[in-house]
């Protein structure tokens, strides 16, 4: 059975979110779906909130020197091949 939400928001935000969510190929209504699950899914909300600009870059810099530890490929097809084996 499905239900509905009703949220307020300023309207500059949604045509904002609206557009941006666009370019992802995203609505609205499924961009909350993605969220609400999210929020099931780990007990919590999604992402830490903060406007703290200090904890936002090192969160970021955290996450990319994490994912810079992985292996390195010279081309694109060794890539290929390394993802071939992992199936």
């Amino acid at each position: 059975m499905n239900t509905t939400v009703n949220v307020r928001l300023d309207r500059k935000i949604k045509t904002e979110a609206t557009k941006t969510l666009s370019g992802l190929g995203l609505d609205m209504s499924t961009a909350v779906k993605m969220f609400l699950y999210q929020v099931v899914s780990e007990q919590g909300i999604p992402f830490v909130p903060t406007r703290n600009p200090a904890a936002i870059r090192a969160r970021w810099d955290a996450q990319v020197e994490e994912a810079l530890k992985g292996p390195k490929y010279k081309t694109a097809g060794e890539l290929h091949r390394a993802l071939a084996k992992t199936k």
